[in-house]
């Protein structure tokens, strides 16, 4: 890899290597009927993920009682934060049109991040392939059955292998678990320590790495090959999660026409989305893209360190560049956007949808972290406060806000322990003087 050729090609690389703040639109982005015809994936797809997961609602009240209230539905708030609003413009400096609010998947249930939308839906197809197969399970059946412990039996004869830098992990590992597969989550060197525990709590068999994110989907992947009763899911490649991801974007179309906002030609929608290996932010992306077209705008957010998406769609090189080729260490407090290599299968879906991609400094999480607690009340992990500066970088690059609805997606934060997130609020309060 010819990294002058490169920065001569792409001069934003070179702010890049200085780990700057720096944000670049997508130039490739194309009219979204147009984009949609090249790529594979289907809205047929995601309707049939929807229809799936709906099946599932009455095991999911059962095994987590949690879903009660939403009857069986895992899905989280959309609040507006207009205190956090003008925290922002004052801290930036930097005014901007629109109103601000925050989806909170950080509250989602399970496993209080993003990652329980496609983890979890990718978990109950398995079960529902082998369970159908078997002649054990309809789908005009009442999936509450698959709580007997007869059905926990039947799982114990399959396993799921799956490689992440934590809330991934959190995801399948809690869920498979709880259906009764046997699970082995394989974990980068990013992973905090309390993921590793809290899966280990819950029978989850944990295997740490000294390397990175890579590493450890390369180890997953071997797992699975070695066992014909094993199943690996694959965070780069899976259309599986991607679906799964994507219906949340039918559910947030309900939830803001039942908050009477509208999104079309003059009242426009830009997403903010924190982005590690691209498949919850991408499949999010791709949904909102189905139903709202031209009229949404959806953003990467990832840290300076590790702008691995960011890298591949400027260059077009997708999975075949690593920031480790442009000198970058890929170290961030951001442990689930930690990952050195995009996924080439959603960068390649993407490349003429998405409108852009922006970096952020671990620094400026973690203060947008203590802000958010102070002026909202709302605790996020570092990670999911990287989609929090998108408004104002769009604002200072001259982009057409008017009218606008602003979504900064909140991608965990939920299971955080308490010690862990006074620790990052300090932190956060700190860098504020």
């Amino acid at each position: 890899m010819n990294t002058q050729v490169l920065v001569k090609k792409f001069p934003l690389i070179k702010n890049m290597q200085n780990t700057e703040e720096i944000i670049w639109f997508n130039p490739n982005i194309n009219k979204t009927k147009e984009a949609l015809k090249t790529v594979t994936v289907t809205s047929e797809m995601v309707k049939e993920a929807s229809n799936r997961l709906n099946r599932f609602a009455s095991y999911l009240q059962i095994a987590f009682p949690e879903t009660i209230r939403s009857k069986g539905i895992i899905e989280s708030p959309l609040v507006a934060i207009p205190t956090m609003q003008i925290a922002l413009t004052n801290l930036f400096e930097s005014d901007f049109n629109g109103e601000l609010l925050l989806k909170c998947d950080n509250d989602l249930p399970i496993s209080g991040s993003i990652k329980a939308r496609g983890g979890i839906y990718e978990v109950l197809k398995i079960a529902e392939t082998l369970a159908t197969r078997e002649g054990l399970l309809t789908e005009t059946d009442d999936y509450a059955m698959l709580a007997t412990e007869e059905m926990q039996q039947f799982f114990s004869g399959y396993s799921i292998a799956v490689g992440s830098t934590g809330n991934l992990g959190l995801s399948i590992g809690i869920m498979s678990a709880k259906i009764g597969f046997r699970v082995t989550v394989h974990m980068s060197s990013d992973a905090k320590q309390w993921k590793k525990d809290m899966l280990r709590a819950k029978g989850v068999e944990v295997i740490e790495y000294a390397s990175d994110y890579s590493i450890a989907v390369e180890e997953g992947r071997k797992q699975a090959d070695q066992d014909p009763t094993c199943f690996f899911i694959d965070d780069e490649n899976s259309v599986d999660l991607f679906v799964g991801y994507a219906v949340a974007a039918s559910r947030l179309r309900k939830q803001l026409e039942q908050q009477g906002r509208k999104v079309d030609e003059v009242n426009p929608l830009f997403v903010y989305l924190p982005c590690g290996v691209g498949g919850g932010p991408g499949g999010v992306a791709f949904g909102l893209k189905l139903i709202f077209g031209d009229h949404v705008h959806c953003y990467f957010a990832e840290p300076t360190h590790s702008p691995c998406m960011l890298l591949g769609l400027m260059t077009g090189l997708h999975e075949k560049i690593a920031v480790g080729d442009i000198g970058l260490d890929n170290k961030t407090a951001a442990d689930g956007l930690a990952v050195g290599r995009p996924s080439g299968f959603v960068g390649k879906t993407l490349e003429q949808l998405i409108s852009g991609s922006y970096t952020i400094s671990d620094d400026t999480m973690y203060r947008l972290l203590a802000l958010l607690t102070d002026t909202e009340k709302i605790q996020l992990e570092p990670s999911a406060l990287a989609g929090m500066t998108g408004p104002v970088q769009l604002a200072k690059h001259g982009v057409n806000l008017q009218n606008a609805t602003h979504i900064v997606w909140a991608t965990g934060g939920g299971m955080v322990p308490e010690d862990e997130m006074k620790a990052y609020y300090a932190k956060g309060k700190s860098l504020l003087k």
